[in-house]
């Protein structure tokens, strides 16, 4: 499931300017299959830098991830065209974009949706608290021997 449509994209730019940025062929209408590229590329980003921290895909997407997918896959849609700038508010939202999302990766941000849960595979798990250690190096506070001196 994308993480934003064409007519949220709609919303931000005028259907004139997105038939600029996606009409390869000239027929003067919206190559949907580019705006459905751009918005997997924005998702795809979006995943690289949340799915060490969250379950991705998103489901239920939560809203600033929306707001950034639509901000991002308006700057790939720009980015494409090699004649268009890219406007500089265009730029600057798509840095803002990137800026949050190593921030959520870091673990700085959280986006209010749940950790993933650790998985539980069945296997051993390693611990690390003293009451689990089977062997001990050296002398115990009680003056014995520890278990791997006898070695």
């Amino acid at each position: 499931m994308a993480y934003s449509t064409q007519s949220d994209l709609e919303e931000q730019i005028s259907q004139d300017e997105l038939v600029e940025l996606t009409d390869d062929s000239g027929s003067g209408s919206v190559d949907t299959s580019a705006v459905a590229r751009a918005i997997a590329d924005a998702d795809a980003e979006i995943d690289s830098y949340c799915g060490g921290r969250y379950t991705t895909p998103f489901s239920p997407v939560p809203v600033i991830i929306r707001k950034f997918s639509v901000d991002m896959a308006i700057y790939h849609l720009f980015s494409r065209r090699s004649v268009l700038k890219v406007p500089e508010e265009r730029q600057k939202r798509y840095d803002n974009a990137i800026r949050f999302f190593r921030d959520v990766a870091k673990g700085l941000i959280s986006l209010g949706a749940d950790a993933p849960a650790e998985p539980s595979d069945g296997l051993p798990q390693a611990t690390r608290t003293k009451d689990d250690r089977i062997f001990s190096l050296g002398k115990t506070s009680d003056g014995s021997a520890g278990t791997l001196d006898n070695y």
